[in-house]
C-alpha cells in the first residue's frame, strides 16, 4: 500500500472517529445543555463523516487500486495527489471552525473562512478527477 494511500486511510479513521465522538455528544445534548458553539456543530458532523471519513477514505483507496495510468506514472500525478490530500483537509478543518463560529457570531469573517473552506475543498475535487481520470479506462 503506497505511504499517501496510508495517510488518507489513517486520516479518514481519525475524522470517523470524531464524527462518532460529536454524534455521542450530541446524543448527550438530550440530558444536558450544550455550549452553543458545540450545539451549532451539525453540520460539522456531516462533513467529518462524509467529507472526512467517506471520501478520503475512497480518494485513498482509488490512489491505490484504480489501473495503472502508464509505466512511467503509474498512479497519475503522485505531487499533486499529496496536494489534494492537503487541500482537502484544510478544507474540511477550516469548516470545522468556521461552521458552528458562523452560527454563534455571524460576523463576516466566519463567512470567508467558509467560502475559502469550500474552494479548497472543490480544488481538492476538481484536482482529484484530473489526477484520477486517465486511470479509467477499458482493458
Amino acid at each position: 500500500m503506497p505511504t499517501l494511500t496510508r495517510l488518507y486511510v489513517k486520516t479518514s479513521l481519525v475524522y470517523l472517529v470524531a464524527a462518532l465522538l460529536l454524534a455521542l455528544l450530541f446524543a448527550l445534548a438530550q440530558a444536558t445543555t450544550l455550549p452553543p458553539l458545540l450545539a451549532a456543530a451539525g453540520p460539522v458532523y456531516f462533513h467529518l463523516f462524509l467529507v472526512g471519513w467517506v471520501t478520503q477514505l475512497i480518494m485513498g483507496i482509488v490512489f491505490w487500486m484504480f489501473p495503472k495510468q502508464s509505466r512511467e506514472r503509474p498512479r497519475g500525478n503522485e505531487r499533486l495527489a499529496a496536494v489534494i490530500y492537503v487541500l482537502l483537509n484544510v478544507g474540511l478543518l477550516l469548516r470545522v471552525v468556521g461552521e458552528p463560529a458562523r452560527a454563534v457570531d455571524p460576523t463576516p469573517l466566519w463567512g470567508w473562512l467558509l467560502a475559502a473552506s469550500a474552494l479548497l475543498q472543490w480544488l481538492a475535487g476538481v484536482g482529484f478527477v484530473a489526477n484520477t481520470w486517465g486511470r479509467v479506462k477499458e482493458r
